[in-house]
Protein backbone atom coordinates (compact mmCIF):
# COMPACT_ATOMS: atom_id res chain seq x y z
CA UNK A 1 0.00 0.00 0.00
CA UNK A 2 1.41 3.22 -0.98
CA UNK A 3 1.71 6.23 1.34
CA UNK A 4 -1.20 8.38 -0.28
CA UNK A 5 -3.61 4.80 0.29
CA UNK A 6 -2.51 4.66 4.15
CA UNK A 7 -3.02 8.73 4.43
CA UNK A 8 -6.23 8.39 2.64
CA UNK A 9 -7.02 5.32 5.13
CA UNK A 10 -6.41 7.18 8.28
CA UNK A 11 -7.94 10.06 6.96
CA UNK A 12 -11.31 8.82 6.64
CA UNK A 13 -10.68 7.12 9.81
CA UNK A 14 -9.86 10.13 11.61
CA UNK A 15 -12.87 11.50 9.89
CA UNK A 16 -15.34 9.25 11.27
CA UNK A 17 -13.84 9.59 15.07
CA UNK A 18 -14.02 13.13 14.74
CA UNK A 19 -10.33 12.96 15.39
CA UNK A 20 -9.16 16.91 14.83
CA UNK A 21 -5.50 16.43 16.04
CA UNK A 22 -5.07 13.20 13.10
CA UNK A 23 -7.39 15.58 10.77
CA UNK A 24 -4.44 18.33 10.63
CA UNK A 25 -1.60 15.76 9.96
CA UNK A 26 -2.91 13.29 7.64
CA UNK A 27 -4.41 17.03 5.71
CA UNK A 28 -1.18 18.23 5.70
CA UNK A 29 0.76 15.02 4.46
CA UNK A 30 -1.69 14.60 1.95
CA UNK A 31 -1.85 17.81 0.26
CA UNK A 32 2.29 17.65 0.34
CA UNK A 33 1.86 14.53 -1.70
CA UNK A 34 -0.45 16.26 -4.24
CA UNK A 35 2.14 19.29 -4.66
CA UNK A 36 4.85 16.57 -5.10
CA UNK A 37 2.62 15.12 -7.67
CA UNK A 38 1.79 17.46 -9.92
CA UNK A 39 5.48 19.48 -9.51
CA UNK A 40 6.58 19.94 -13.46
CA UNK A 41 8.72 16.66 -13.66
CA UNK A 42 6.91 14.04 -11.22
CA UNK A 43 4.90 12.81 -14.19
CA UNK A 44 1.90 12.08 -11.40
CA UNK A 45 3.45 9.65 -8.92
CA UNK A 46 6.57 9.75 -6.45
CA UNK A 47 9.00 7.18 -5.34
CA UNK A 48 9.10 5.65 -1.96
CA UNK A 49 12.73 7.51 -1.06
CA UNK A 50 10.42 10.76 -1.89
CA UNK A 51 7.93 10.40 -0.19
CA UNK A 52 10.15 9.28 3.27
CA UNK A 53 11.85 12.40 2.14
CA UNK A 54 8.65 14.45 1.81
CA UNK A 55 7.67 13.10 5.15
CA UNK A 56 10.96 14.24 7.00
CA UNK A 57 10.48 17.55 5.23
CA UNK A 58 6.75 17.63 7.41
CA UNK A 59 8.76 16.64 10.74
CA UNK A 60 11.56 19.12 10.70
CA UNK A 61 9.29 21.83 9.84
CA UNK A 62 7.31 20.92 12.70
CA UNK A 63 10.39 20.38 14.84
CA UNK A 64 11.34 24.05 14.34
CA UNK A 65 8.10 25.68 14.85
CA UNK A 66 7.79 23.63 17.94
CA UNK A 67 11.50 24.79 18.85
CA UNK A 68 10.09 28.37 18.09
CA UNK A 69 6.69 28.15 20.26
CA UNK A 70 8.73 26.85 22.99
CA UNK A 71 11.39 29.91 23.07
CA UNK A 72 8.47 32.02 23.30
CA UNK A 73 6.44 30.10 25.42
CA UNK A 74 3.52 29.83 23.45
CA UNK A 75 2.65 26.19 24.76
CA UNK A 76 -0.53 26.11 23.27
CA UNK A 77 0.83 26.16 20.16
CA UNK A 78 3.82 24.10 20.92
CA UNK A 79 1.42 21.57 21.94
CA UNK A 80 -0.25 21.14 18.30
CA UNK A 81 2.94 20.89 16.40
CA UNK A 82 4.25 17.77 18.95
CA UNK A 83 0.17 16.08 18.18
CA UNK A 84 1.17 16.73 14.60
CA UNK A 85 4.66 15.26 14.42
CA UNK A 86 3.35 11.81 16.50
CA UNK A 87 1.37 11.72 13.76
CA UNK A 88 3.13 12.08 10.62
CA UNK A 89 5.88 9.78 12.08
CA UNK A 90 4.04 6.82 12.47
CA UNK A 91 4.39 7.04 8.59
CA UNK A 92 8.10 7.21 8.18
CA UNK A 93 10.62 4.17 9.32
CA UNK A 94 11.21 3.61 12.60
CA UNK A 95 14.58 5.84 13.75
CA UNK A 96 17.82 4.21 14.72
CA UNK A 97 18.60 4.83 18.57
CA UNK A 98 21.42 6.92 19.20
CA UNK A 99 23.81 3.97 19.73
CA UNK A 100 22.93 1.87 16.81
CA UNK A 101 23.59 5.08 14.97
CA UNK A 102 27.08 5.69 16.60
CA UNK A 103 28.20 1.48 15.65
CA UNK A 104 26.94 2.40 11.84
CA UNK A 105 28.31 5.41 11.53
CA UNK A 106 31.77 4.42 12.64
CA UNK A 107 31.67 1.80 10.63
CA UNK A 108 31.10 4.41 7.77
CA UNK A 109 34.17 6.42 9.32
CA UNK A 110 36.33 3.16 8.94
CA UNK A 111 35.14 2.49 5.16
CA UNK A 112 36.31 6.27 3.86
CA UNK A 113 39.23 6.24 5.47
CA UNK A 114 38.29 9.72 7.63
CA UNK A 115 41.25 10.48 10.27
CA UNK A 116 40.07 14.18 10.72
CA UNK A 117 36.99 16.60 11.03
CA UNK A 118 38.61 17.90 7.40
CA UNK A 119 36.94 14.39 6.23
CA UNK A 120 33.45 15.41 7.37
CA UNK A 121 32.31 16.33 3.83
CA UNK A 122 33.05 12.76 2.92
CA UNK A 123 31.47 11.19 6.08
CA UNK A 124 28.54 13.21 5.86
CA UNK A 125 27.64 12.15 2.07
CA UNK A 126 28.22 8.12 2.62
CA UNK A 127 26.20 8.46 5.97
CA UNK A 128 23.20 10.43 4.59
CA UNK A 129 23.14 7.87 1.55
CA UNK A 130 23.03 4.88 3.73
CA UNK A 131 20.98 6.01 6.67
CA UNK A 132 18.59 7.71 4.36
CA UNK A 133 14.93 8.07 6.28
CA UNK A 134 16.59 5.57 9.48
CA UNK A 135 17.78 9.12 10.85
CA UNK A 136 17.76 13.11 11.29
CA UNK A 137 20.80 14.37 9.43
CA UNK A 138 21.23 17.10 12.32
CA UNK A 139 21.50 13.80 14.42
CA UNK A 140 23.95 12.24 11.49
CA UNK A 141 26.17 15.09 11.76
CA UNK A 142 26.10 15.58 15.12
CA UNK A 143 27.74 12.00 15.98
CA UNK A 144 30.16 12.45 12.88
CA UNK A 145 31.69 15.53 14.39
CA UNK A 146 31.72 13.64 18.14
CA UNK A 147 33.51 10.61 16.09
CA UNK A 148 35.63 13.08 14.27
CA UNK A 149 36.98 15.36 16.69
CA UNK A 150 38.21 12.29 18.38
CA UNK A 151 40.59 11.02 16.30
CA UNK A 152 42.23 14.77 15.77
Amino acid sequence: MSLEQNVMTDLKAAMLAKDEKSLRSLRAIKSAIIIAKTAEGAGGEIKEEDEIKLLQKLVKQRKDSLEIYEKQNREDLAQREREEIAVIEKFLPKQLGEEELKELIQKIVAETGASSPADMGKVMGAANKQLSGKADGKTISGIVKELLAGKA
